[in-house]
């Protein structure tokens, strides 16, 4: 415990699954979070977690509401150390079905609020001495799949943008590490999700158990879970990722190996 003492946070996505592991892991580890999502319910876990956790609604594809999130966690503690970029939707279809919208939808979501959230939390994590950036991505962005061509250049995006940026900032020296996160089938409310929530997990459009597709696809034969990539994001915002920058973890129980 303490890995994160005395950093801050920004955990978009934060209301459920991925987002509310990784800002309940965080907050455990000693860090101020302050968790965002398009939904009210991150309100409740932020309470829930207590101490100096604080939630915000945000859009993550709006621009404007970026710099008013990075401008409260500069109001509010002075610094930002960590910005975990989380929140995304799912856009499942083939490629001569889709939409321009739901297109533009998919990469405006998934792939644009990743570079609007970091152009925005580099220059106060420069001004804290520097900061841990983690995108989370998928095995999408690792592998094609069939019906997923929308999501997979969105998440492939994020993986070569973390990449690019990595770079920029480890050429002017200014101690930010910038890494990709590839989860597979984790045990999220997202696999439960029907097609109304657009944040439905990116292999089909109805709800399903999620215990069986692990079953058939992954090497493991298991789901991960939430808590996976929150240990994953805490290694690479700790100082125990201090040498890591420019890379991606793959948590998938071996699925992209296959």
């Amino acid at each position: 415990m303490g890995r994160l003492e005395g950093k801050t946070a920004i955990v978009t996505g934060a209301a459920s699954g991925l987002g509310e592991a990784t800002a309940r892991r965080f907050a455990q580890e000693g860090a101020k979070v302050i968790l965002t999502d398009i939904s009210d319910e991150g309100a409740a876990v932020a309470r829930d977690i207590g101490g100096d956790a604080q939630f915000l609604l945000q859009d993550v594809a709006n621009e404007a509401r970026w710099a008013e999130v990075v401008g409260h966690a500069e109001e509010s503690w002075g610094r930002l150390d960590i910005l975990i970029n989380n929140a995304g939707i799912s856009m499942f279809g083939l490629v001569t079905d889709l939409t321009y919208a739901q297109w533009r939808r998919c990469i405006e979501v998934d792939l644009d609020s990743v570079f609007l959230g970091t152009r925005a939390a580099i220059p106060l994590m420069r001004r804290s001495g520097g900061g841990a950036i983690v995108n989370i991505s998928s095995m999408a962005g690792i592998t094609g799949q069939r019906a997923l061509s929308a999501y997979c250049a969105a998440k492939g995006g994020v993986r070569f943008f973390s990449k690019a940026v990595a770079l920029e900032c480890a050429s002017a020296r200014d101690n930010i590490r910038v890494n990709s996160v590839h989860p597979g089938i984790i045990d999220t409310p997202i696999f439960h999700a029907t097609e109304a929530d657009e944040r439905r997990a990116p292999v089909g459009p109805q709800a399903m158990d999620v215990g069986p597709m692990a079953a058939f696809a992954v090497p493991m034969g298991v789901p991960g879970k939430a808590e996976d990539i929150a240990a994953a994001c805490l290694y690479l915002a700790s100082d125990d990722g201090r040498y890591v920058t420019g890379t991606e973890v793959i948590v998938d129980g071996g699925f992209c190996a296959a």
